[in-house]
């Protein structure tokens, strides 16, 4: 599935960009790197943009021992899992990004948290 087809507002390239393949119709390896690398910029921005909702919640979060939610942690997963099977993503691949994604999140977090309130 390509997401900029479904959500226009996602898509650095312009619609004009002669450049732009569908993985169907990729005919050379640059065609299929140009691709990986445009989605990349886009997961980058995406990933900057979740960032900023870690960041606030560091900053919302009374105590530290929040920060860490087993059951949470969880939740998106499952979310994510099923998100992956709905859109085509194999959640073989989908699960370890989403877990190693969610550690760095808390580690950032926790750092975060110990910023504004001076713990640690």
């Amino acid at each position: 599935m390509d997401i900029a087809n479904q959500r226009p507002d996602l898509d650095p390239e312009p619609a004009d960009d002669a450049r732009r393949r569908t993985a169907a119709n990729c005919e050379t390896m640059q065609d299929v790197r140009y691709e990986i690398d445009r989605i990349d910029e886009l997961i980058v921005e995406l990933l900057a943009e979740r960032q900023g909702y870690i960041e606030a919640a560091g900053r919302i979060k009374p105590n530290r021992g929040d920060v860490r939610d087993p059951a949470r942690i969880e939740d998106v997963v499952g979310k994510v899992i099923e998100a992956s099977k709905r859109l085509g993503l194999s959640p073989a691949i989908a699960e370890p990004v989403w877990r190693t994604l969610i550690e760095q999140c808390i580690a950032h977090e926790f750092d975060v948290f110990d910023r504004e309130t001076g713990e640690r």
